[in-house]
């Protein structure tokens, strides 16, 4: 073992070098004057790392593939996000804006409540035509214009960056729509729905009987009291106010994850009727107070009239530490005193922990979802290069280009990974062994294999770190007569 040992190089390693000799003769302070010993050979990639926190108690032969992949359930949502995010109208009369285009009507309720704004309003996607990026226009229709410096207060808002609330970028008037109207151009979140969407509005009726949505549970309710104080103590901070806070105009964007989405349009909208700030930062813990009353109590906010006998009905579901919160929320500030929303957050904080914990442990399961699908980029990376290589019918001249030279060991390496066969003739579909020997390929390890051709009559002994040189250089060839190179 002595001799072994002095075999081995004492200088650190950097495994994602290409020259792991470039570190010769240096040391490092973490590892100690004698530096950290470098394997034999580069690091050992492996597309499954068993990473935490783990609640199954499975056996390993218990996990068929796509258990090693994302979870079906949270592929699909993506894939129909990624559905919403790519839709398009064809033929649409929807009109083309100076920076965006391809408008697709999100809000297709044909009537509109102008309640909240004093205008009718309508939500598109768009796409800007600037950035090749995907945002949501509000469009308040019938609105003019009568002072510029309201456009101007939009500025403030952008100062704003919260994840519990939905950013505003621009705004503006157009006469696109045949008449005036003022655009406000937001974030967009694919199938987002709104809380009164999700939780107030009925599921419909089946077999001529109707269904209500199922009341809400304390815990999400808690979930929606700390985001949206989040939210407002963000607002609060800078020296604005939400003024719309209400359950048709705060999303839905993820199981329990809303954000406040119509901020600013009441500040241009009501520019020249301007009221004092605190005033207005009290209207908004009063209308924080009638949404978690709506969600409570299973009704629309047009519908709740009666605050005090709703709190009664609210109170024979709910514990009482919410009922009163939400009646301190309701309840208006003594004469000589004000209530703020920092009063409010210390009140509830316990609350908040809980909220927290809950989103650490969803970054927890994201996060290890996230590392099934680590190595996926690379191994596809390395797939289309050999795709880009084998089988090739011509390139520069010469027909048999991918039979020749290096080329051919790496179709019999194709054959090796991807062709086998077993005793009966039968294909071995065996991804495990398909995906080792890509990740052995990518990191070029000194490991050999046998390589045959299809007639047994030629075979190579070959290692890993060769093939990835070979396959390399015919890249590389192909690479110089293209004239478009893009991702590699």
């Amino acid at each position: 073992m002595t001799s072994v040992a002095q075999t081995l190089p004492a200088t650190p390693f950097n495994p994602y070098a290409e020259d792991h000799h470039a570190m010769a003769g240096a040391t490092s302070a973490y590892f100690g004057p004698q530096g950290y010993a470098a394997p034999l050979q580069p690091l050992q990639y492996h597309l499954y790392a068993p990473v935490g926190p783990h609640r199954e108690d499975i056996k390993p032969y218990h996990r068929l593939t796509h258990d090693f992949f994302l979870p079906e359930k949270l592929r699909e949502d993506l894939q129909r996000k990624a559905e919403a995010a790519l839709q398009v109208m064809p033929n649409s009369q929807l009109p083309q804006l100076d920076n965006y285009h391809s408008l697709v009507a999100l809000d297709t309720t044909q009537r509109k409540n102008a309640n909240i704004f004093g205008y009718p309003s309508w939500v598109y996607k768009t796409t800007s035509s600037k950035t090749g990026k995907l945002y949501c226009l509000r469009r308040l229709e019938g609105y003019r214009l009568t002072n510029e410096h309201a456009i101007r207060s939009v500025k403030e808002w952008r100062r704003i960056d919260n994840s519990c609330i939905v950013t505003v970028h621009d705004a503006f008037t157009t006469r696109a729509f045949g008449d005036s109207s003022l655009i406000f151009v937001q974030d967009y979140f694919p199938l987002a729905k709104t809380l009164a969407e999700t939780h107030l509005v009925a599921n419909g009726t089946h077999n001529n009987r109707f269904h209500p949505k199922a009341p809400v549970a304390e815990t999400t309710l808690w979930s929606y009291v700390s985001q949206i104080a989040n939210a407002l103590k963000s607002i609060h901070s800078i020296n604005l106010a939400a003024r719309c806070v209400d359950v048709s105009k705060i999303l839905v964007t993820d199981k329990n994850r809303i954000r406040l989405s119509a901020c600013s349009i009441l500040d241009v909208v009501q520019f020249e009727t301007r009221r004092p700030l605190q005033d207005l930062q009290q209207e908004d813990l009063v209308q924080f107070g009638r949404t978690i009353l709506c969600l409570a109590t299973n009704t629309l906010p047009a519908h709740l009239t009666n605050l005090n006998l709703s709190l009664e009905q609210m109170s024979r579901s709910y514990s009482v530490e919410l009922r009163d919160t939400i009646m301190w929320l309701l309840t208006p500030p003594q004469p000589n005193g004000q209530k703020s929303i920092d009063d409010f957050i210390r009140g509830i904080s316990v609350h908040i922990v809980g909220t927290l914990d809950e989103s650490l442990h969803r970054d927890d399961e994201l996060t290890s979802h996230l590392f099934r699908e680590l190595e996926n980029g690379r191994i596809v990376r390395l797939m289309m290069k050999l795709g880009a290589v084998n089988e090739r019918h011509e390139f520069d001249g010469d027909r048999s280009w991918s039979e020749n030279g290096e080329r051919y060991m790496l179709k019999l390496f194709r054959d090796y990974v991807f062709h086998q066969v077993d005793a009966n003739g039968n294909p071995v579909l065996d991804a495990g062994h398909m995906i080792r020997c890509l990740s052995k390929l990518d990191a070029g390890t000194d490991e050999r294999i046998c390589l045959t051709s299809r007639d047994e009559q030629t075979s190579f002994l070959v290692s890993y770190k060769e093939l990835k040189k070979q396959l390399g250089n015919a890249f590389g060839d192909l690479q110089k007569s293209s004239k478009q190179v893009r991702g590699f």
